[in-house]
């Protein structure tokens, strides 16, 4: 298969991928807001830093990207062709790490994973965020 980007162009796309305040976390964010939750961002003391923390729930919420944390939607199905052993072996360690941070979480606070593909219906995230801060 030929790269169809070169080295500096893979180089630039790569620069721009962030790991807050992405699109996905901002619509769960503000979906929040019109619920009325207050919470705090980026929780540093607290394994895997979760995305969202609403301490009066005791409740956290990781935002994953699909390609990055391999969700089982057609956007974390797939696979590059280009250098796949590397990516199969980062996406693989990024879904082992969620685990960890999850179990570790769980002794003492409530978690949920908000998935890229589910922010896009604003509706049904609503009603799923109710009802983990709720039930």
């Amino acid at each position: 298969m030929v790269n169809v980007l070169t080295p500096e162009q893979r180089s630039f796309n790569m620069s721009q991928i962030r790991g807050k305040n992405t699109t996905p976390e901002m619509t769960v964010r503000a979906v929040l807001r019109s619920l009325g939750y207050r919470y705090r961002l980026h929780g540093r003391s607290l394994p895997g830093r979760p995305d969202i923390v609403l301490s009066k729930h005791r409740a956290v919420i990781f935002v994953h990207g699909c390609f990055w944390h391999m969700h089982k939607c057609r956007f974390g199905r797939v696979t590059p062709k280009t250098n796949a052993k590397f990516w199969r072996e980062k996406r693989l360690s990024n879904v082992e790490r969620d685990r960890r941070n999850r179990r570790s979480l769980r002794k003492e606070w409530s978690v949920l994973a908000v998935w890229e593909c589910e922010t896009r219906n604003e509706d049904r995230l609503s009603k799923k965020l109710k009802k983990f801060l709720n039930g």
